[in-house]
C-alpha cells in the first residue's frame, strides 16, 4: 500500500479506537470506513446509528482507554499500523476485509517482503520438527521470509530455521505476551532480528478466540501455506483452510499413515493441496503468474441517504435468516437500491441484530 498521503495522526487514532468499538469487527470497520470516508465521521456518527437501529448505549470506548493502549504500546517501543497507513503490509490490505490494525515489535518491513507460513502440530515429532527447521531456513535463503504463530513444535522449528534471514511470529495475546513461556528466548530473537506482530492491545493475554484470528493473520501475510504435522481437527488445518479462502496456495508435506500427526497434510493432499517435499515444490508453484491485490474500492453505499427510515430497517430485518444471504439479493427482494440495504444492514449490525459477513453477505 504505497503511493498514498498519510494518515493525519487524529485519524489514526480514530481508526484504532472504531477498532476498539463493541460489535465493530473487520467487516464493519470497513463498511463504516465506505459509508463515511473516515473513522473519525464514522464514530461521530454511531450514537444515532445505534439509535435508529435499535441498539441501546454508546460502545465506543473512551479517549482515555485508547491513549492507555497506544501509551503501552510506546513504552515497549511497538509500532501500531493501522489499515490505511502506507506501512500496512500489501498482502493483508488484499484480504477480505483486511484487520483494522496491527502492532508490531522489530522489522515491519519484513512483512512487506515475499512471506510464506509454516505451521503444524504443537506437539510435534522430532522428524516433523527437523523437516519444518530445514525447509524454512531453505525458504529464508531463497528470499522468503517465514511467517508462523511462535507456539511449540512445528510453529517453534519454523522461526528457529528462519531466523538469520528473516521471520514474522503472529500472536494471539498482545505483542508483549510471550507464550509459551518455553519459547522466551525465540520470542526475544524475533523481536531483535525480526518482527512480532498482533491485532491484541498490549498486555492483552491470549484466549481462545484470538486464535482464528492470529491464524487469519497468518495465511493473509503469506502467498502460500505450508503444513508440516496436524491432526485433522487443529488451528493448522483451519490456517489452510482460510489461506484457500483467501486464494494463496495451501501446500502439504505428506507423512506415515500410521502416524496421527500426518492424517492432516495427508487428508489435504487428497483436497488437492500441493505436495511439498522440499524449496523445489514451493519455487515450482510461484512459477506461475498470479498478483494478490487489494479488493477493488467500489462502494456498497453509494447514493445511500444519511438516514434510513425505521419502516425500512424493520423490512430489511424481517429477511435475515441464520442462512448466510448476499446483500444484492436482499436488495432484489425489496425492490430497494444496494446502498439503501447496506446502510440499514450496517445499522442493524450495530444493534446486535444482524452479522456482516466477508463477500457480502449477511446473516442473523
Amino acid at each position: 500500500m504505497t503511493g498514498r498521503a498519510p494518515l493525519p495522526e487524529t485519524e489514526r487514532f480514530a481508526r484504532l479506537r472504531l477498532a476498539r468499538t463493541d460489535r465493530v469487527g473487520p467487516v464493519t470497520f470497513k463498511q463504516l470506513l465506505d459509508r463515511f470516508g473516515t473513522a473519525e465521521r464514522a464514530i461521530a456518527a454511531l450514537p444515532d446509528l445505534l439509535r435508529r437501529g435499535g441498539g441501546h448505549g454508546h460502545d465506543v470506548p473512551p479517549i482515555a482507554d485508547i491513549e492507555a493502549e497506544i501509551e503501552a504500546g510506546a513504552r515497549i517501543g511497538a509500532r501500531l499500523i493501522v489499515l490505511g497507513d502506507a506501512a500496512y503490509p500489501g498482502m493483508l490490505a488484499a484480504v477480505d476485509p483486511a484487520p483494522p490494525l496491527l502492532w508490531t515489535l522489530g522489522d515491519a518491513a519484513l512483512m512487506g517482503r515475499p512471506c510464506i507460513a509454516v505451521v503444524g502440530a504443537r506437539i510435534a515429532s522430532a522428524g516433523g520438527q527437523r523437516i519444518a527447521r530445514g525447509l524454512s531456513q531453505q525458504l529464508g535463503e531463497a528470499g522468503h521470509v517465514v511467517v508462523s504463530g511462535l507456539a511449540r513444535g512445528i510453529d517453534g522449528a519454523a522461526h528457529a530455521g528462519a531466523l538469520p534471514t528473516g521471520t514474522v511470529a503472529v500472536l494471539g495475546g498482545g505483542v508483549d505476551d510471550v507464550y509459551p513461556p518455553d519459547n522466551a528466548d525465540l520470542y526475544r530473537q524475533i523481536a531483535e532480528q525480526g518482527c512480532i506482530v498482533s491485532e491484541s492491545p498490549v498486555g492483552a493475554r491470549a484466549q481462545a478466540k484470538d486464535f482464528p484470528r492470529r491464524n487469519r493473520i497468518i495465511s493473509g501475510l503469506s502467498r502460500g501455506v505450508i503444513v508440516v504435522e496436524a491432526e485433522l481437527r487443529s488451528g493448522s488445518l483451519i490456517t489452510a483452510r482460510l489461506a484457500g479462502e483467501q486464494g494463496r496456495d495451501v501446500f502439504a508435506v505428506p507423512g506415515s499413515p500410521l502416524d496421527p500427526r500426518s492424517r492432516g497434510p495427508n487428508e489435504l493432499l487428497r483436497q488437492g493441496a500441493i505436495l511439498c517435499e522440499g524449496l523445489e515444490d514451493v519455487e515450482r508453484a510461484f512459477s506461475t503468474l498470479r498478483t494478490l491485490r487489494e479488493p477493488p474500492a467500489d462502494n456498497p453505499f453509494a447514493g445511500a441517504p444519511d438516514d434510513v427510515d425505521d419502516a425500512f430497517l424493520e423490512r430489511v430485518a424481517a429477511l435475515l435468516s441464520p442462512t448466510p444471504t448476499p446483500r444484492d439479493e436482499l436488495a432484489r427482494a425489496l425492490s430497494a437500491p444496494v446502498g439503501l440495504v447496506a446502510a440499514a444492514l450496517l445499522e442493524l449490525s450495530l444493534a446486535g441484530r444482524a452479522s456482516l459477513l466477508p463477500g457480502g453477505l449477511v446473516s442473523l
